[in-house]
């Protein structure tokens, strides 16, 4: 990700310096204004003025935290030190976080690859990579409420984060489909070697966080993970859909019963050859592998009868 983010190259010391400084500032100001002489009463006024100011320069920044300075609307680069900092009182100083942060999208109906509706959802880790685009290249005028002071500055940072979370929302949305038009819901459309939605091995979702990435990057925000979390047929197409798996259910347990029957029988005939217990010519082989298929394929329980009489009756 090309980014346009900068380091603050302006005046930064120790807010604890600072505040010394302006303690003595104040009390040699107060000191001077106390002896009653005009001209350094006037110091001691202008002096407690510039003191104040000074205030407005104080700032914390906490771990995975940055503050973006701008100087009359000029981007002057951004702060990721730790601490207790004093600045040019004169700086607007835009918190932005750094930390990881997650949304969990909601299903969407969206058709697969054959055109199937399907319900699909997904949860994604996301953070600010780029304080300069994540600043200034989000609009955020249409939520921001006009108060005054620190709530003020809260309310902003607070409707920046919901400015990214709404457009990271958006762009997740449009990813999701994306990537899943790409891919079927599962193979009984589609080849048994393919990628299905269901048999993801992680194409998917490394497709997923690169078509996030590059819908994001506009905005200096990069994904960190992306996964399907939520994956069904929508509910017009799933009672059929659901006959035919178990209609695919059926025919495998069937092919597997018969499997199963062939070997058995062909086991009873080389084991009565190879024992010499009884002979049979091809109609009567043919009439005891038709027996025994009946007798382990069927569904229910075979009723035996027994014959007493000769061989062939």
């Amino acid at each position: 990700m090309e980014t346009l983010e900068k380091d603050f190259k302006g005046t930064k010391i120790s807010g604890f310096l600072a505040l010394f400084i302006i303690i003595v500032v104040l009390a040699a100001s107060i000191w001077s204004f106390s002896l009653g002489y005009i001209p350094l009463v006037f110091i001691a006024i202008f002096f407690i003025f510039l003191s104040s100011l000074a205030i407005l320069g104080f700032m914390i920044v906490e771990p995975n935290e940055a503050r973006v300075m701008v100087f009359f609307g000029k981007y002057k680069g951004t702060i990721t030190d730790n601490g207790f900092l004093w600045v040019n009182p004169f700086y607007n100083k835009k918190k932005v976080t750094l930390r990881a942060r997650n949304l969990d999208v909601p299903p969407i109906k969206v058709n697969d690859k054959v055109g199937n509706p399907i319900m699909i959802g997904s949860v994604l880790v996301w953070k600010v990579k780029d304080t300069y685009k994540a600043m200034f290249d989000i609009d955020t005028s249409s939520i921001t409420g006009i108060t005054a002071g620190a709530v003020n500055n809260y309310i902003q940072f607070s409707n920046r984060m919901q400015a990214y979370e709404n457009f990271v929302k958006i762009q997740s949305d449009a990813a999701l489909r994306q990537v899943a038009g790409m891919y079927a819901y599962d193979n009984n459309e589609s080849k048994d070697g393919d990628v299905t939605l269901r048999s993801d091995n992680g194409e998917i979702s490394e497709k997923l966080e690169e078509e996030l990435n590059s819908r994001l990057a506009i905005a200096g925000i990069e994904v960190i993970e992306a996964r399907i979390n939520y994956l069904a047929y929508a509910a017009e197409i799933a009672s059929v859909m659901l006959r035919r798996q178990q209609a695919d259910a059926i025919i495998a347990a069937r092919e597997k019963i018969v499997e199963g029957a062939v070997s058995m029988v062909q086991l009873a005939l080389d084991k009565l050859l190879k024992e010499g217990i009884v002979e049979l010519d091809e109609e009567r082989k043919a009439a005891m592998v038709s027996n025994l298929l009946v007798v382990l394929c069927a569904d229910e329980a075979a009723q035996p009868i027994v014959n007493a009489g000769t061989l062939h009756q």
